[in-house]
């Protein structure tokens, strides 16, 4: 089989967790992506939302079956010496889909080709195949340290997950937000000031979000007694009292990984247009939020569509934008909120 070397890393990633307009949930889920000449494997499939089998949330027995599996140290997970590529982020149930391909060793080096969608038993590479992706083909050597690497740790626990604090009153919209976030995945905690809070429990926290209402000096306090206990935590001050929006600036917030690239990188609006710039292919879904002069949260979806690389100028219905309102992107891996200038 002819085919020139491909390089093979892995990288931390994420899926962002949401509220749905219908008020469902969308989970977040943390993972660790495949790199293919020095860039992410999903970003090759723009309208994926999936994620791999190396999820950081699982136990490291299933981190390691998984592992082994590519490493091909033993069967392959489905017929035909298939293995899924990327899976279902809710579930990974293969009624759901995912994407598998072939993989196989040729000599010393190992090959990834045939990439499938499947969502039974058997794959139909020539109905639901990306003829265009693949083959690779990776150095032996290289392929199994970068994987081996993350069979160093066979004792360690599945990494927590992400943990929120929320500062403002214990019912209301902070409660409201809490039990969102939790919903998606996220761990949360309300309350009104930190002073007696022990550093050690304050450095459960990955990010801090202040309530609409907080004054100013209990903002003041608690960034002093986060820096006192030298806990490096995001702060966000709402933009809004909507929880999906807070939601979508705590997932925002959360993505602080200096080498993680970035999908979409900037978003502004004002009441006419929205400018996005992407920088590699991608499904964009772009939401509005505003509340009305009887505090009722509309929502409207702006757009869903895969989004060429560049600099977008995206025209807004200026009733869907009017008074105070916001707009949410999100992509696989990525979450951009601004508030709507006038």
């Amino acid at each position: 089989m002819s085919a020139a070397y491909a390089t093979f890393g892995l990288v931390p990633a994420f899926r962002a967790g949401g509220v749905l307009p219908d008020g469902g949930y969308q989970i977040h889920r943390d993972f660790t992506d495949f790199v293919v000449d020095g860039k992410p494997l999903l970003y090759r499939f723009p309208d994926l939302d999936a994620v791999t089998p190396l999820a950081s949330d699982v136990p490291p027995e299933v981190l390691a079956a998984q592992v082994r599996g590519l490493l091909l140290e033993g069967e392959p997970a489905l017929p035909g010496g298939r293995f899924v590529v990327y899976g279902c982020p809710e579930c990974a149930d293969l009624a759901c889909g995912a994407l598998t391909a072939v993989v196989e060793r040729d000599g010393r080096d190992v090959v990834w080709r045939d990439f499938a969608w499947q969502d039974g038993e058997r794959a139909e590479p020539e109905r639901d195949g990306y003829g265009g992706t693949g083959p690779f083909r990776f150095r032996g050597p290289a392929y199994r340290a970068a994987l081996t690497a993350l069979l160093d740790r066979p004792d360690a626990a599945p990494a927590p997950r992400p943990h929120v604090l929320v500062i403002g009153p214990r019912a209301g919209v902070p409660a409201r937000l809490a039990a969102a976030l939790r919903g998606t995945g996220i761990g949360a905690d309300v309350t009104p000031e930190v002073d007696d809070v022990p550093a050690a429990e304050l450095r459960r926290y990955d990010a801090v979000l202040y309530a609409p209402g907080v004054p100013e000096a209990q903002r003041v306090a608690v960034h002093a007694a986060f820096a006192r206990s030298g806990v490096s935590a995001a702060h966000v001050d709402a933009l809004a009292p909507i929880v999906p929006l807070l939601v979508a600036q705590t997932e925002q917030a959360l993505d602080r990984a200096p080498l993680r690239p970035r999908r979409i990188t900037t978003l502004t609006a004002d009441r006419h247009t929205a400018v996005l710039d992407v920088a590699t292919p991608c499904r964009v879904r772009l939401l509005a939020y505003r509340r009305d002069r009887l505090h009722r949260v509309h929502v409207r979806e702006l757009l869903d569509e895969v989004l060429p690389p560049g600099s977008h100028h995206l025209p807004l219905d200026p009733r869907a934008v009017r008074g105070n309102a916001y707009v949410v992107a999100r992509t696989t891996g990525t979450v951009l909120t601004a508030p709507v200038a006038p």
